[in-house]
């Protein structure tokens, strides 16, 4: 028989930065990820994007790519999900209230991405117990080409 956990008594160390600790101007990067083929027909067929530039190499190399092509909402989504994997907001983070987006390169099957985040700005809400945080998350490929930059605006709880 085993005891039973307190879990209130046993702190957790998986809890975000509150919108005081995010200084503009600091910046971290998070883990690679790498986008595989699997991952491309995945998201395709569950976003509807049913289109052959995506579906096949045939299709990308139509239109001049010199591979798969992954469309550039697969590259925000898993970069919000490295960003989230961070663990910056865990905890703190209370809505996603808009971002700006733009594509600046392409992004193929096997590449690896990372996304470097720089906070803009860090304030207050009137409300109070809340700011409201601006980043520029910047997604990299392996080899350091900029391909998305998106500038978050994000609620975030406060100390």
């Amino acid at each position: 028989m085993t005891d039973n956990v307190d879990l209130a008594a046993v702190p957790a160390y998986l809890h975000g930065q509150t919108y005081e600790q995010m200084q503009p101007g600091s910046r971290f990067r998070t883990a690679g990820r790498t986008i595989t083929e699997s991952d491309l027909i995945s998201f395709v067929t569950l976003a509807g994007l049913i289109e052959p530039l995506f579906l096949d190499e045939a299709g990308s190399k139509k239109e001049g790519y010199a591979g798969r092509l992954v469309p550039g909402t697969l590259t925000f989504a898993y970069a919000e999900g490295l960003v989230m994997q961070t663990g910056v907001l865990h905890n703190t983070g209370m809505a996603f209230l808009g971002t700006t987006f733009e594509v600046q390169g392409p992004v193929f099957v096997g590449d690896t991405i990372s996304v470097v985040v720089e906070v803009l700005e860090s304030r207050a809400t009137k409300a109070g117990g809340r700011g409201i945080v601006t980043t520029r998350n910047t997604v990299v490929t392996g080899a350091g080409a900029a391909v998305l930059v998106y500038e978050p605006k994000r609620m975030v709880r406060g100390a």
